[in-house]
């Protein structure tokens, strides 16, 4: 069973491509955003780390710089950024599962590493000779 992930996302301009990113533990997230706020933040997140990125939820993940969080949250506190993203950003749900993927015609098939090779089995003993 692939292991669910949840990410909620702040994007502080509607206009602009920048978002800053928390995983949390969507059954705790649901709780403590439903005015649970006694619910420890160490419950809810995953870890106190906030990721960063200029193209979107799909591009790469960095963690922001201390005067990034200043600029956008008003401070650089980690619980303080990691509560704000929280209280304002939406959530976006997936499941982790390496070994599937989802084709163009939305069926999952299992994922192969295309630089391994040919991707031909050869089971005459000849190897990949004129292939």
């Amino acid at each position: 069973m692939p292991k669910h992930l949840t990410l909620v996302v702040y994007k502080p301009d509607s206009q602009s491509t920048d978002e800053y990113m928390v995983y949390v533990d969507p059954v705790q997230y649901g709780k403590w955003k439903d005015g649970g706020y006694t619910i420890p933040l160490v419950d809810v997140v995953d870890s106190y780390s906030v990721y960063h990125t200029g193209q979107g939820t799909q591009g790469l993940q960095m963690r922001p710089s201390k005067q990034q969080l200043d600029t956008i949250f008003g401070t650089h506190k980690d619980t303080d950024v990691v509560e704000f993203i929280l209280k304002n950003g939406r959530t976006q749900h997936g499941d982790l599962d390496p070994n599937v993927y989802i084709n163009s015609s939305g069926k999952g098939m299992p994922a192969l590493n295309a630089s391994r090779g040919s991707g031909v089995i050869d089971n005459r003993g000849k190897g990949l000779s004129g292939i």
